[in-house]
Order: C-alpha cells, then sequence, then structure tokens
C-alpha cells in the first residue's frame, strides 16, 4: 500500500511539472514583448505591482520589450516622462504610439498629400516632424486622431471635407480614454459620430489592425513569431494579437474584468490579474 502511495504521489507530482513545462513554454519564442501603458503598466499616476520586475525578468532571460500605445494625444517623450514621473526610466526610442504607424502608412501610401488633421498640438508637431503636408483647405485625406483640443469648427469642417471624398483616416478605434476618475471619450467614439453625419468610416491604423503589426516588425527588425502582446483590452491589445496568430498576455488590471473575459470570443494565450505575475511564464 505504501509503495502504492508513493508512485502515485510521484505520477501527480510528473503530471503538475508536465502542466508547468507547458505553460511556461507559452512564449518561448517571444524576443519582443509589445506592452500596453495605462491599465496594463500603470493605473492613473501609479506603476502596476511587479510591473518593474517584469521588465527585469524579462530583461535578464535576454528578452526585450517596447510599450505601444494608442493614444494619439501622447508622444514617445510624453509618455517617457509620464514613467519616470512614476520611477520608472526608459528611452524614447521603446515606446512607439499609434501615431507613429499613422504617418508611416501616410508617407508609404500618400507622399506628398495634403492633409486634414484633428490632433492636439503633440500630435501636430510629430506629423510636421515627419514630413505630412498639413492644411487647413482642400484636403487629400483627413486624419482623425484623439484631438483633446477638438472644436466644432474643426468637426464641422472635417465633416464637409469627408462629404466631400477626402481619404479618411483613423488613428485608433478606442471608444473611451481612461483617467484619473472616470473616462473621456476617445477616437472611436468621434469615428462614430462622423458615420452619424456622413456615413464614412475610416481607415484604422493603430492596434487591432495589421498596420500595426508591420510597423512594429519593421521597426524591430523581427518576425511576427518572435512577437507577443500584452494588454487589458481585448478588442485593441489581445485582438491585434489573436487576428495576426502572435501569442498574447490579457491582465485584469484595467477595463477587462475575469467575466467579461470569460464570455468574449476574443481568446488569450494567458490571463493573468496583473503584469507582475506574467513573469512566472518567462
Amino acid at each position: 500500500m505504501y509503495i502504492f502511495v508513493v508512485l502515485y504521489n510521484i505520477m501527480a507530482n510528473c503530471l503538475a511539472w508536465g502542466e508547468f513545462l507547458v505553460e511556461k513554454g507559452l512564449f518561448k519564442d517571444t524576443k519582443f514583448f509589445i506592452i500596453d501603458m495605462d491599465g496594463t503598466f500603470y493605473l492613473g499616476n501609479k506603476l502596476i505591482p511587479g510591473a518593474t520586475d517584469f521588465i527585469e525578468r524579462l530583461t535578464a532571460t535576454g528578452r526585450d520589450y517596447c510599450f505601444f500605445t494608442n493614444n494619439s494625444s501622447h508622444s514617445a517623450e510624453s509618455c517617457r516622462e509620464k514613467l519616470a514621473e512614476m520611477g520608472f526610466d526608459t528611452t524614447k526610442d521603446k515606446i512607439i504610439v499609434s501615431s507613429h504607424v499613422a504617418a508611416h502608412y501616410l508617407k508609404n501610401n500618400y507622399e506628398g498629400k495634403k492633409v486634414y488633421l484633428l490632433g492636439n498640438a503633440i500630435l501636430y508637431d510629430y506629423f510636421i516632424s515627419q514630413g505630412i503636408r498639413l492644411t487647413q483647405d482642400n484636403p487629400d485625406i483627413v486624419v482623425l486622431g484623439f484631438d483633446t483640443e477638438l472644436t466644432y469648427e474643426r468637426i464641422n469642417k472635417a465633416a464637409n471635407f469627408l462629404a466631400g471624398g477626402a481619404v479618411y483616416i483613423a488613428t485608433h478605434p478606442d471608444l473611451n480614454c481612461p483617467v484619473n476618475g472616470g473616462f473621456m471619450p476617445d477616437t472611436g467614439s468621434m469615428i462614430e459620430m462622423f458615420a452619424a453625419s456622413t456615413g464614412r468610416r475610416p481607415k484604422v491604423v493603430g492596434k487591432p489592425m495589421t498596420e500595426t503589426v508591420d510597423y512594429i516588425t519593421s521597426l524591430l527588425g523581427c518576425g511576427r513569431n518572435e512577437l507577443a502582446f500584452v494588454g487589458d483590452r481585448l478588442a485593441t491589445d489581445i485582438a491585434v494579437a489573436s487576428n495576426h496568430g502572435i501569442p498574447s498576455a490579457l491582465v485584469f488590471s484595467g477595463v477587462t474584468s475575469p467575466g467579461e473575459y470569460g464570455s468574449s470570443s476574443i481568446r488569450a494565450t494567458a490571463a493573468v490579474n496583473n503584469i507582475g505575475e506574467l513573469s512566472y511564464y518567462l
């Protein structure tokens, strides 16, 4: 009887270890973790517990990372400054914004065309730095970004340009942007407004679109199989991975609850309470 119990325990332990090995291998090919920011790496003005530990752990295992935010009202520098204020130091080259993808897309597909941009001063400055021709009249293209300085005059002008047949591009599809104490309407909400007014819907280039994946792989010089996305939003952070055969990790520290994930058809490779727990899989 004693021998049977010992053998049973050994078999059970082997099974448990086998499952552990399977879980540990989920990201075995990943060289770059593409990490969302608000709700994933920090919340409000505080780092998520274990966020710094995760970065230290992945670099110790020979991996690398980049942050990616769909929020086109920010620049890489403003994101870097915010992280530094919370005690995490990184460099601008580690931060990608959906505006980077949009400018890249414009230069590759509409070189020299005139653009009417709905965006704040940060987005304006970035587009100008990238050689994008901005105009207030008779544009070839309307680009809708996260315009935190939006006025009715600008809405009206954009609607009329769209009705007149201008090419229509949006930086990202997020409906709301989380802020301290709640949220504010994001670019996706403006997409719905212009759709109601003009019947037009844009070409979106941020997460979860292919343009984002192609931009990242080109920038990092890697294949899709070497990426993994980490984020708190099913429709963007996890969908960009699942739509392109890329591993992903969903964190429950932001907008998605375990219950919402359980009822969703969008699946992540791993789901954890926060990014700190993701260290287990490295």
